[in-house]
């Protein structure tokens, strides 16, 4: 499998204090079962649907404890040039590159508008072997309260073209890499939470939204928003037991037009 190209979502992890709860959560709801704990990585222990690496979970690091929230990692070619545009461009290196074995190099980074990420430069692991089907990765959105600082970021880093929803309700963009849309930007209104910080929401694909939205509930998930049926899917917003935000989308239930998108 070939690198991908910059700024294309290639990796989740998530960290819990509570692994082995955070294991039978989402091996129950997304159907997900787990490698061994990679010890000389701090117990870092993939999940798998399938047979396929689909995104890992971790305990937290020193000082970390109680911040349970699902990571996104954006590809690069080369983690130390992309550290220098995001300094460059306002953002704030929370962990400088590092190089992780021969799986590959990482670094962790927030934009200007609070919204924390990492970037990935694929050794051996060049990230997600399965997304876009049941229990693998769908989609994700950066939420954040300040879009302008978002909107300038991410194209400057990650080289994204962007195109805004012609919709008065909701302030929502897309990033582009050529033809391909990679992430979605959503303006948090003021009706969002205001102890939730800015955040990349990250989707999992679903056979069935409304069964996995009660199988969550069920094992001390919470339902944030949803279920809801819309031209890309049918999907829910969740916070899982430990307190980390993800959704969920069945992409075979469609309702709806496509929404008009034009450049921004």
């Amino acid at each position: 499998m070939a690198a991908q190209p910059e700024g294309t979502p290639v990796w989740a992890d998530a960290m819990f204090a509570d692994v082995e709860g955070a294991k039978s959560f989402y091996g129950a709801v997304l159907g997900w079962t787990f490698g061994e704990a990679a010890s000389e990585f701090g117990n870092y222990t993939q999940a798998y649907r399938d047979g396929k690496a689909v995104a890992a979970v971790v305990p937290p690091m020193p000082g970390a404890e109680g911040q349970s929230a699902w990571c996104l990692y954006l590809a690069s070619p080369d983690v130390g040039a992309t550290a220098d545009k995001i300094r460059n461009n306002g953002g704030e290196l929370l962990m400088e590159p590092m190089q992780v074995g021969d799986f590959g190099s990482m670094l962790l980074a927030r934009d200007p508008g609070g919204v924390v990420f990492g970037v990935w430069q694929a050794g051996t692991h060049k990230g997600f072997e399965a997304s876009g089907e049941p229990g693998a990765y769908a989609w994700a959105e950066v939420f954040t309260r300040e879009p302008e600082k978002s909107d300038a970021f991410f194209p400057a880093v990650f080289g994204y073209s962007s195109q805004r929803m012609e919709d008065d309700k909701i302030d929502f963009k897309v990033y582009n890499l050529g033809d391909a849309t990679v992430l979605g930007r959503m303006k948090m209104e003021e009706d969002f939470p205001p102890e939730v910080p800015p955040y990349v929401n990250v989707y999992f694909g679903v056979d069935d939204c409304d069964a996995a939205v009660q199988k969550a509930v069920d094992l001390g998930g919470v339902l944030r928003f949803g279920p809801m049926s819309t031209p890309f899917g049918r999907f829910a917003a969740l916070s899982d037991p430990q307190g980390a935000s993800f959704s969920v989308i069945d992409a075979s239930t469609t309702e709806g037009d496509m929404p008009k998108m034009s450049p921004a």
